[in-house]
């Protein structure tokens, strides 16, 4: 698998524009060495599997003048409210590698946890 990433920004209010960040990923995953550290820099979220940290190589912007006007509603908390109430914060590391790794045998594909 390459490492490659995109991180794409987009105004989606005020003035038209579009953010491109490319670089090298790669990911740290609950439980694995170096998690606390990079999860100390992000606010507590219950269903956080694993962090991508990206070295970027290549920043550009363009027009974004297709991008469509959209309006904040607000936050959805549905994601985090599951996560906490499925299992411990201790057991999640566990849980989302035995997931990943029957994902993998199943469908012959790797997951993030298995590269």
């Amino acid at each position: 698998m390459s490492p490659r990433m995109t991180l794409m920004f987009c105004a989606v209010q005020g003035p038209p524009l579009i953010l491109r960040l490319y670089g090298q990923a790669r990911a740290v995953h609950a439980g694995e060495p170096g998690w606390d550290d990079w999860a100390a820099l992000l606010p507590p979220l219950p269903g956080a599997r694993q962090v991508f940290i990206l070295d970027v190589e290549l920043v550009q912007t363009s027009c974004g003048v297709a991008v469509p006007l959209l309006e904040f509603a607000g936050d959805r908390d549905d994601l985090n409210a599951r996560a906490a109430e499925r299992l411990p914060a201790a057991e999640k590391p566990a849980q989302h590698r035995r997931f990943s790794d029957r994902v993998a045998r199943h469908s012959g594909h790797l997951t993030l946890n298995s590269l």
